[in-house]
């Protein structure tokens, strides 16, 4: 029983510090706009760049990646699944805040952190990903090619345990996407869903 309460605990811990939503504390104190009121809504470093500039941006991003980091430190590399769960919750917590009211980012951020104290290889996939999309204009495909191959990629460098880090992050990630833009009925409205789905481009560092 101390052994299951310990997980729960190391598991509320991920998701309490990936709740945190430092962009938007940051873009109130600087800016004084709630960034759930600006464009898309989305609590993401893009859009904190937007209205507060490159300095609350780096601020917040090193804290938004070190919040990904809290959970599995805590479950330490003896316990890797736990390790994987408790990221997974940081990165559920950041996508859909409790004091935010369910609104959030879409998880990078904290993703690259969790993914560093666990499977590091995933991290250059995600920013190969980030970058491509970038350039591309399309941080929205380029993000959702990122998930796609994170899993294969870290179940072959690093085996399950990468594969479950990598499930655990991307999960949230691809739930908080779609979840991100209501479904409509018609061949037409369906197309142009899928459209913002993968062209999306406020989906950067978030």
């Amino acid at each position: 029983m101390l052994g299951a309460m310990n997980r729960a605990s190391v598991v509320l811990a991920g998701f309490g510090a990936g709740s945190i939503p430092f962009s938007n504390i940051a873009s109130r104190r600087t800016g004084g706009v709630d960034l759930r009121e600006v464009g898309s809504g989305t609590v993401s470093g893009t859009a904190l760049y937007r209205v507060a500039g490159f300095t609350p941006l780096a601020v917040a991003g090193v804290l938004d990646v070190s919040k990904g980091a809290v959970g599995p430190l805590l479950a330490g590399r003896r316990r890797p699944l736990l390790a994987a769960v408790a990221g997974g919750a940081a990165v559920a917590g950041h996508n859909w805040s409790p004091w935010l009211r369910g609104a959030g980012g879409r998880g990078i951020a904290p993703a690259f952190g969790s993914l560093l104290a666990t499977a590091p290889t995933g991290v250059p996939v995600l920013a190969a990903g980030l970058i491509a999309g970038r350039l591309a204009r399309q941080t929205g495909l380029g993000s959702f090619v990122a998930l796609a191959a994170l899993v294969p990629v870290l179940a072959r460098t690093s085996g399950r345990r990468g594969a479950a880090a990598g499930a655990c992050v991307a999960l949230p990630m691809a739930a908080k996407r779609l979840a991100g833009n209501r479904r409509v009925a018609g061949p037409a409205r369906r197309r142009a869903y899928v459209r913002r789905l993968l062209f999306d481009n406020d989906g950067g560092v978030v």
